[in-house]
């Protein structure tokens, strides 16, 4: 049975307190789930009333989003939850162990989200580590083999799903060869179709099973030298058909420079070429009713991709988390 077409989007909120007119804007505009930043954590009692409230603000379970890999990019940290290291140190330090300590360190990770109301994670990163991909995301990634990265990928994905958080697999089809930040420029890859069939694309072929993933901001010269995958019809096809990804696909954030046009614009484009949802992170509520007006309510296709996410969004197994944590630590010579 497929749920009701809620609206095309994920929204981020302005601060650590939902305001009245988030609350009305949510209500009005029924977004599929929200993301959270570090703007918007302060303590764990305070982020479960934040992901209540915002559940309540649309009347239903909504899914919470986190980005939470480790490194630089983790929103939840010190004093109050683990501090993590960037993923690629963490799979180098671990050599031939680093599926074990990854599925652990995810598992660990899945407790602390989810005892604050977060069920979502924007994890794993499926993109290869290679000479030229650009700092910003380089010690965020697993490896530079497409084997080895998917293995560890999926030890990602289901330490986190064991512990009751659905990830979000990204970028597809591929961040790896990308030169530039996509948070300020837009990069374009002019590799051949079948190297990046070989390489860029074949972790994701390996996890086209996940219930979501996420876009890159990245132009594919070899399927379409003019549009970014996450706004281009011929790169969703390949994500579709030759990548085999069945899931929920959300854009990565519509904020991001490497997208041209303003924000109703990014989020009619990525609609339009096939992305389920348009994902809007900054909270700017003027910004928000654009992105909501432009992107509109998912279609049923759409409907039923998020419908068949949630539906694997169960509890925590029944794992000892204090014997998950000293086996982490034995492993990796850290405090658990």
């Amino acid at each position: 049975m497929t749920m009701a077409a809620t609206g095309a989007t994920i929204f981020g909120c302005s601060g650590p307190v939902l305001t009245a007119a988030e609350r009305a804007f949510y209500r009005d505009a029924d977004p599929w789930g929200f993301i959270l930043f570090a703007r918007n954590v302060e303590t764990p009692d305070q982020l479960r009333r934040l992901t209540g409230d915002l559940r309540n603000s649309v009347g239903r379970d909504a899914p919470v989003l986190v980005d939470q890999e480790g490194g630089r990019v983790q929103r939840l940290r010190p004093p109050h939850w683990r501090e993590w290291l960037p993923p690629l140190d963490q799979v180098r330090a671990a050599g031939p162990l680093a599926a074990e300590v990854m599925a652990l360190r995810y598992r660990l990770m899945a407790a602390e989200l989810r005892a604050v109301g977060i069920d979502a994670n924007c994890a794993p990163c499926a993109d290869l580590a290679l000479p030229e991909t650009h700092p910003f995301l380089q010690n965020r990634c697993y490896g530079d083999d497409p084997a080895q990265v998917a293995q560890i990928a999926r030890a990602v994905a289901d330490g986190l799903m064991a512990g009751g958080v659905l990830p979000v697999v990204k970028h597809l089809p591929g961040h790896g060869r990308s030169t530039a930040d996509t948070h300020h420029d837009l990069p374009t890859v002019t590799a051949s179709a079948e190297t990046l069939r070989a390489t860029d694309f074949a972790p994701f072929a390996a996890l086209n099973d996940l219930p979501m993933a996420m876009t890159a901001h990245i132009v594919f010269a070899a399927h379409d030298a003019e549009n970014p995958a996450t706004q281009s019809a011929a790169m969703i096809r390949v994500i579709r058909q030759d990548i085999g990804f069945t899931g929920l696909l959300m854009t990565d954030d519509l904020n991001m420079q490497a997208l041209r046009g303003t924000l109703a614009e990014r989020a009619a484009r990525a609609i339009a070429a096939g992305c389920d949802i348009a994902l809007h992170c900054k909270g700017d509520m003027a910004e928000m009713q654009a992105v909501a007006t432009a992107a509109g309510r998912m279609g049923p296709d759409g409907a039923a991709r998020a419908a068949a996410a949630l539906s694997r969004r169960g509890g925590a197994d029944a794992a000892d988390l204090d014997a998950l944590a000293r086996r982490f630590a034995a492993l990796t010579g850290l405090a658990p």
